[in-house]
């Protein structure tokens, strides 16, 4: 904003239903002027439409991906170069939806932003995202396949590899996220996947810095964090597992110092608080409060290792913002997590805030 849009918008806050020949009048701008600095702000988020009502907190909006998860699961010990037995299921995916409807699950408003195919899979995904979530401003698009994500998982459910389709997301750009610039500037916090294109990223890292808005930033894989950018300033939570953070820094990480130099070499860059996960090893985390800890996991049987790094940041940011510092957030994080490990689906249907405090206290 420029010095005469700050000058109104200060009016506006006074008074919502003030005229634009009133604020002309108070300001001293001309009339036409004050319509075309009214017409930006309403662009910027900062005012929503006529009588010129201020947009309130809107909950956490998700930034990402939402794709069509496809799991096989080996019935026993894999055999190569043969055909083995394995059970298939078809779930809901994409990180930035799985930390939507986690939220969602937890009591927390939150927004999902992404693009689907027009098609079955795209119908079926925002129908099931939507009762945990506000799908409005997503989008469907013709002539794209929804984003498509299949892993194979051995007899224990640990992930061996996984395949993704997520061609869709390159369509995105700057454009697409100006338009629903209002939703991300009323928002208590944005999530940020990185799914969409470097130039989309970049842009909302930048914006969110510069109008003041908490930002988190989830890597989703080791290719993908080469698409961020080397500065991390403006970012609130910047968490990413171990090859996220290698890739990213570029440097080995064997030993728990390791993590603990890399964590803080995040904060370095400029996130305020950086998260590194290390499986069932639970996490590290450094903030440029020269807060360090490192927190083990509860001991669970695990039916399926997806999406329990999905249902940790919602733990974290859920916790984050019900006013935890820094630890407990992290605490409740991994309880989440925990949670979703002894499901057989990617959101564990059993996560809500009574199953939380449950085990929260059984373990802290």
């Amino acid at each position: 904003m420029n010095e005469k849009e700050k000058l109104l918008l200060s009016y506006i806050e006074e008074n919502p239903f003030m005229t634009q020949q009133e604020l002309s009048e108070r300001s001293g701008i001309s009339r036409s002027a004050v319509a075309g600095y009214i017409s930006n702000l309403v662009k910027q988020g900062k005012i929503l439409g006529r009588a010129y009502v201020m947009p309130n907190k809107n909950g956490i909006t998700c930034i990402g991906g939402a794709n069509i998860d496809r799991k096989m699961r080996l019935e026993d010990t894999l055999i190569p170069e043969t055909s083995n037995p394995a059970k298939t299921e078809q779930t809901s995916g994409g990180v930035a939806r799985n930390i939507a409807e986690n939220l969602g699950r937890l009591g927390r408003e939150a927004n999902l932003i992404t693009v689907v195919g027009e098609d079955t899979e795209g119908s079926w995904l925002l129908q099931q995202t939507k009762s945990f979530a506000d799908v409005s401003a997503s989008q469907r698009r013709m002539n794209e396949s929804t984003g498509a994500y299949s892993a194979i998982l051995d007899e224990r459910g640990e992930m061996m590899f996984a395949l993704a389709d997520m061609s869709i997301y390159e369509s995105v750009d700057i454009g697409f996220i100006e338009k629903r610039w209002g939703m991300i500037s009323s928002s208590e916090m944005v999530l940020l996947d990185t799914n969409f294109p470097e130039e989309v990223l970049i842009y909302i890292i930048r914006r969110c810095q510069s109008e003041g808005i908490p930002l988190t930033v989830i890597p989703v894989s080791a290719p993908k964090v080469k698409k961020l950018p080397s500065s991390l300033e403006g970012v609130t939570w910047f968490i990413c597992n171990k090859g996220e953070a290698e890739m990213y820094l570029d440097m080995k990480i064997e030993t728990e110092g390791d993590y603990f130099k890399a964590a803080k070499e995040l904060t370095l860059r400029g996130a305020e608080r950086a998260v590194i996960t290390r499986g069932d090893q639970g996490l590290i985390y450094y903030t440029t409060y020269k807060e360090a800890t490192a927190i083990l996991p509860p001991r669970v049987e695990v039916e399926d290792v997806t999406g329990a790094g999905d249902a940790l940041v919602a733990g974290i940011l859920f916790g984050y913002l019900k006013g935890s510092d820094t630890d407990g957030a992290c605490r409740i994080g991994v309880i989440c997590s925990s949670i979703t490990l002894q499901s057989r689906y990617t959101v564990a249907p059993t996560l809500n805030t009574s199953k939380l405090q449950q085990e929260f206290s059984l373990y802290y």
